[in-house]
């Protein structure tokens, strides 16, 4: 059996304000044209299929069509809902959709009876764990101590595991969650309501796979449990992840081989350094000028219409830091004995050279705040800090 294994589609999910869905409609496009040319059997789709839990009409058209072109391929579909989804709304209608061999997973306690799926060595069956939030569930089970997510997916891992040794078969088992052993990026929305809950990965002991989601890049935490990824970046953090999914092989006896299937990247993202005139007019930026942009301007002072003038290069430029490459060591006296005995002019001259990182004023702007403060820019300052303060 062939399995595909995805997650963290993120279905209306925007970047930097700007829209992603005929980005990701391209990828997932692509997806399908995988199921096909490799002949896959089930794609296992590990949570946040949408970004929201009120996803628009745009994104269910986008996941409608999606899932039509998979079931022409043939294929199954097991997913479940993750911590972005809306159970209620992701599992409407998923009575029906199973029976064209869409199964939809998110009810609490759904994963106790599994998918099951032949194939020409016996049945393969899916256990698919939505989302479980511990203060949601655990007034279902008052027995058990559930206030953290190792606590939630171990009571049902272990019933899996009860339930794998009344079946004979190979066991996938789909779940969202933090898994220790691999690191969040900024873009992956914290789970727990006091911090990160991590879930140790001997909690996943037993199955002959685990496909997890929740983290949008890449990961092998051990060779049968194994995080996919996002298709799409949805931060700068993962610009030098690689986009794709696990082609899974079970054998007769489990897990036979893992191999990682590239998906395209519509727009790639960039991270460019330098000062505002590099960027703008250096010819070694010119293939970056389609890109998803971040700029880091490391002039001294930071430039006027910085970001106007970086998207008449860079169309889609969409954030700009300004980190000066040299920066003025910090003054340990206090701010009374630095203005002590200075002119007005001195002061202002003093403030705008420290914000401005050293660099002083010019001439114009010397007569400029001579003429605000009504006084001779060439005279002498005799009036103290103290009567202005």
């Amino acid at each position: 059996m062939k399995i595909l294994h995805t997650s963290d589609w993120h279905i209306g999910r925007t970047f930097h304000t700007h829209q992603t869905l005929d980005h990701l409609r391209t990828v997932l496009d692509a997806l399908v044209d995988v199921v096909r040319e490799r002949r896959v059997d089930v794609v296992a789709v590990a949570g946040d299929i949408f970004d929201s839990a009120t996803p628009s009409a745009d994104s269910y058209a986008l996941l409608s069509g999606t899932l039509a072109r998979l079931h022409a391929t043939g294929a199954r579909v097991v997913m479940t809902s993750g911590n972005h989804d809306s159970a209620t709304r992701l599992g409407f209608q998923s009575e029906w959709a199973g029976l064209a061999g869409i199964h939809v997973v998110t009810g609490f306690d759904q994963y106790r009876t599994p998918i099951t799926i032949d194939d020409e060595h016996g049945p393969v069956h899916f256990y698919g764990i939505p989302f479980l939030e511990p203060a949601l569930v655990r007034h279902h089970y008052p027995d058990e101590l559930l206030k953290t997510h190792e606590q939630v997916i171990g009571l049902a891992m272990r019933q899996v595991r009860a339930d794998l040794a009344e079946r004979s078969g190979r066991s996938v088992v789909l779940s969202h969650c933090f898994a220790a052993g691999v690191a969040a990026s900024d873009v992956e929305r914290d789970i727990s309501a006091g911090g990160l809950d991590l879930v140790p990965v001997s909690v996943f002991d037993g199955p002959d796979y685990v496909a997890l989601g929740h983290i949008h890049g890449r990961a092998r935490i051990t060779d049968r449990v194994r995080y996919s990824g996002a298709p799409l970046h949805y931060s700068f953090a993962e610009a030098d992840k690689p986009r794709g999914g696990w082609l899974v092989e079970l054998d007769a006896n489990g897990l036979a081989e893992t191999q990682w299937v590239d998906l395209p990247i519509p727009r790639r993202l960039r991270v460019l350094t330098g000062e505002l005139v590099a960027l703008a007019q250096d010819g070694d930026f010119t293939p970056f000028e389609n890109d998803w942009v971040a700029a880091v301007l490391t002039d001294r002072v930071r430039p006027l219409d910085g970001m106007r003038t970086l998207q008449k290069r860079f169309p889609h430029c969409v954030a700009l830091e300004h980190r000066p490459a040299v920066t003025q060591a910090t003054e340990e006296s206090t701010y009374s004995d630095r203005v002590k005995h200075k002119s007005d002019p001195e002061i202002v001259a003093g403030f705008l050279e420290f914000v401005r990182n050293g660099v002083g004023l010019s001439a114009f702007e010397r007569e400029l705040v001579a003429e605000v403060l009504g006084q001779n820019p060439d005279a002498s300052a005799e009036t103290s800090a103290g009567a202005t303060v």
